[in-house]
């Protein structure tokens, strides 16, 4: 059956290669890796699960189960290893195996891989590139076969297309405003909750060669996950760029530029390098993610730096990064499902998020994950407002004229009604508008 699919998949997967994963690896993976990328997180020394029972797999769950994941980090790549040991030791009738691919070659390999029938039997994806492969009908629909009634409703969304359930959440992140505590003191100035305040903390905290806000502006996913929140937060979706919101959120940013407090270097600026500048004294206030805190306490320990909700227009809104494990339809689903439920029990889940940096996607877990750690738990409260990119088969071409349009922004290039139009006319012509 497997195969059968593969053959009939190959035409579809090879002529979407070149729609937009490259740009996505710096979001999550970071991102998710997005996005923000992967090798922007460090891995924060986690003990081993502690024992548990042994896994009771379906009576109908037996045989060979692969896994594909692209992550470059060692210490994720232990720790899926060590979870994967723990399954096939606690049962004798599922063996389950990993194998690593680049994330640049993901999409590639999925074709290759079609083409001669060897896919895996899971994949741990981008969550922005779900919905495109669920279209082409290469994930197993799970939505009678998976429970995520607890799980947040943003990721539960990016693994959803046409109300059908095509995957389960891996793990979350979100994007919260980080802030210099020393500076802010001594420019006077409170928290900024709301536009008008965090542009006017931006630029009373510019000084010198210090830079009053900023976060990753790239042409690609990542800059379109860093901005989006502002759209969100004017009360339009990803798909209303040339609205009253969504020019709003251009004027926004903008001004954060034409009054210095904003570099414009923020284009070339990956969500790493903009947590640099924010390590070096060269930001007071930046928008990041989850990913990056253990680096930060790690690599600055004396820097008092603190974490807020993103300042908002009429609304609290934040974008969601990660990754999801989606079933490949006419491989061995059984066994991975069974193992996806191994995979996501609380006590498995939670040694996987903590030996990773993620938050889980299930709101029960995640409630309790990071008591005592005020940081995370701002994360955690912002999960509630963390919208998913798309979920649409086409959703990297949007998210390109997205980003194409608020670095015209940006550089001075076009005004923001101008900007807003031409983005609206692409986003249209692929909704068929």
């Amino acid at each position: 059956m497997k195969k059968v699919l593969a053959t009939l998949l190959a035409g579809a997967l090879a002529a979407t290669m070149l729609i937009g994963c490259g740009s996505s690896a710096a979001t999550t993976k970071e991102e998710a890796p997005a996005p923000a990328a992967e090798e922007t997180k460090t891995t924060e020394e986690t003990s081993s699960t502690e024992a548990t029972e042994p896994v009771a797999a379906s009576d109908d769950a037996s045989g060979d189960v692969t896994i594909w994941y692209y992550w470059e980090t060692a210490g994720h790549q232990e720790a899926l290893n060590h979870i994967i040991q723990e399954f096939n030791g606690q049962q004798d009738k599922i063996t389950v195996q990993a194998k690593y691919v680049p994330f640049a070659d993901f999409k590639k390999q999925l074709s290759v891989g079609a083409s001669a029938g060897e896919l895996p039997d899971i994949v741990i994806l981008d969550n922005p590139d779900h919905a495109s492969y669920a279209a082409m009908g290469i994930f197993a629909d799970i939505t009678d076969r998976f429970d995520v009634s607890t799980y947040y409703p943003g990721p539960v969304n990016s693994c959803t297309l046409d109300g059908r359930l095509y995957g389960v959440p891996f793990g979350s992140n979100d994007l919260v405003l980080f802030y210099n505590e020393d500076m802010l003191a001594e420019a006077g100035c409170e928290v900024p909750t709301t536009w008008d305040e965090l542009l006017d903390v931006a630029k009373k905290t510019t000084k010198g060669n210090v830079y009053g806000f900023a976060h990753s502006a790239l042409q690609n996913e990542e800059g379109t996950f860093n901005f989006l929140p502002w759209v969100w937060s004017a009360g339009q979706t990803s798909y209303e760029i040339n609205s009253e919101g969504g020019i709003k959120a251009m004027n926004f940013m903008k001004d954060l530029v034409e009054s210095g407090a904003f570099p414009k270097e923020a284009i070339n600026w990956t969500q790493g390098d903009t947590m640099n500048q924010f390590i070096s004294g060269n930001l007071a206030m930046m928008i990041n993610g989850t990913w990056q805190i253990p680096t930060m306490r790690q690599e600055v320990p004396d820097l008092k730096w603190n974490v807020a909700m993103i300042p908002q227009d009429k609304q609290q809104a934040s974008g969601l990064g990660g990754e999801n494990y989606a079933v490949i339809a006419g491989g061995n689903e059984e066994a991975a499902i069974a193992f996806l439920q191994y995979a996501t029990s609380k006590d498995t889940c939670l040694y996987m998020m903590n030996a990773m940096g993620y938050i889980s996607s299930d709101s029960t877990i995640a409630d309790g994950q990071f008591d005592g750690d005020p940081v995370y738990q701002v994360f955690v409260d912002e999960m509630k407002y963390a919208n998913a990119r798309g979920p649409l088969p086409e959703w990297p071409d949007i998210s390109d004229a997205i980003s194409l349009a608020f670095n015209k922004v940006i550089t001075g290039d076009a005004t923001p009604e101008d900007a807003a139009v031409e983005a609206q006319a692409t986003i249209d012509g692929i909704l068929g508008k």
